[in-house]
């Protein structure tokens, strides 16, 4: 496809993102543009598809750009006091270790049992976390690649739209963006050659370095550096409405193709999944407030299996450390990706069916 016609393309789905992020700001739903993006840009995608030419894929490159900035945004939060007391991470990160393996099993007892996949697509579908690397294991292993990438959005989607909900019922009042809580401070026209250096020399760490969700993680180390010397990266509030429309408008459009079948089946599946992560996070947590001095909110978060760059957003929209928070989630990936490696060999079936075409062998139990 030529460049012009890609990036005529790409403005032009990211133009409908920011008109449906727009419409959402109008309503108590949290993070109004990255929501607001996503939904519209997935039912363009699941409703319209003849209106996407063959072969389009949203360009990586461009969004790459946008997830850096909320990384720089991220570690402008970081301060010294974070680093004062070990113990209020030691603990959370600990549990994490224990979360990962209990997640990934009854998640996969969902997959298998009760949606029926074959036993290597339940399994890389119950990764909880490591979105392109379980995606790209599975792809390998000879996962029904529609379901497996179908599961994995949709369990960062729910995440994203419920997490906030959650916690608004939790505390009995909106809370976040929802509430009116800004995720930015106001421009300093003199820190934009500072944004513009620190954004590539993050992208390029996190590229160099191969760090988990790197151009996020990247950006935020530099970011983080930065202010840990006194010398934070100040990002308007346009620009982090800007990226969240992008990184909304790229996550919706991966539903193009999807039957409405299969999206219905993944929907019911994911919120099944995410209840059950979800319900084991908030026991951890609560077990792990006098074990770190943190909040329940920011703990809950901290366990909540959506994407690093999304639960990131969350925390930023309910002022809930949103550093410690990413820590915590870059940590669960890597995690992820250990346990991903360690655990087929007493979940996958030898030999099992993974011809999508085919009957699953999860009809032979």
């Amino acid at each position: 496809m030529p460049m012009l016609r890609r990036a005529l393309i790409t403005l032009a789905i990211c133009l409908f993102g920011a008109f449906g992020g727009f419409l959402a700001s109008f309503t108590p739903l949290p993070l109004p543009w990255l929501l607001g993006s996503l939904l519209s840009c997935a039912a363009l995608a699941v409703g319209a598809p003849f209106l996407l030419p063959i072969g389009y894929d949203f360009p990586q490159g461009f969004r790459i750009l946008f997830i850096a900035t909320i990384g720089l945004l991220i570690g402008s939060q970081v301060s010294p006091e974070m680093f004062s007391d070990p113990t209020s991470f030691i603990f959370s990160l600990t549990a994490i270790i224990a979360f990962v393996p209990l997640a990934f099993a009854v998640n996969y007892i969902i997959f298998r049992r009760i949606g029926g996949f074959d036993s290597v697509t339940a399994y890389y579908s119950a990764a909880p976390g490591g979105l392109i690397e379980s995606i790209a294991m599975g792809e390998t292993e000879g996962a029904d690649l529609r379901r497996l990438v179908t599961q994995q959005f949709l369990r960062i989607i729910a995440v994203l739209a419920l997490v906030p909900f959650g916690l608004s019922l939790w505390e009995g009042h909106p809370v976040g963006s929802a509430a009116g809580v800004g995720i930015s401070r106001s421009a300093d026209p003199t820190n934009w050659p500072l944004y513009l250096c620190a954004l590539a020399i993050g992208i390029t760490a996190g590229k160099v370095l191969r760090l988990p969700a790197g151009q996020l993680t990247g950006a935020l180390l530099v970011s983080g550096a930065l202010s840990l010397w006194g010398i934070p990266v100040v990002i308007p509030w346009w620009l982090v409405s800007i990226s969240q429309v992008v990184v909304g408008a790229s996550l919706g459009i991966r539903f193009a193709g999807l039957s409405r079948s299969m999206l219905a089946q993944g929907l019911w599946l994911s919120l099944l999944s995410v209840a059950a992560m979800m319900s084991l996070g908030a026991v951890l947590a609560l077990i792990l407030i006098p074990l770190t001095g943190q909040g329940f909110e920011v703990l809950l978060i901290t366990f909540a299996p959506g994407g690093v760059n999304e639960m990131a957003l969350i925390a930023l929209s309910l002022d809930a450390n949103p550093a410690f928070v990413t820590l915590h989630h870059v940590f669960r990936i890597i995690v992820t990706v250990l346990a991903l490696s360690v655990m087929k060999r007493w979940l996958i079936k030898p030999g099992a069916n993974t011809d999508p075409d085919t009957p699953s062998d999860a009809t032979k139990l």
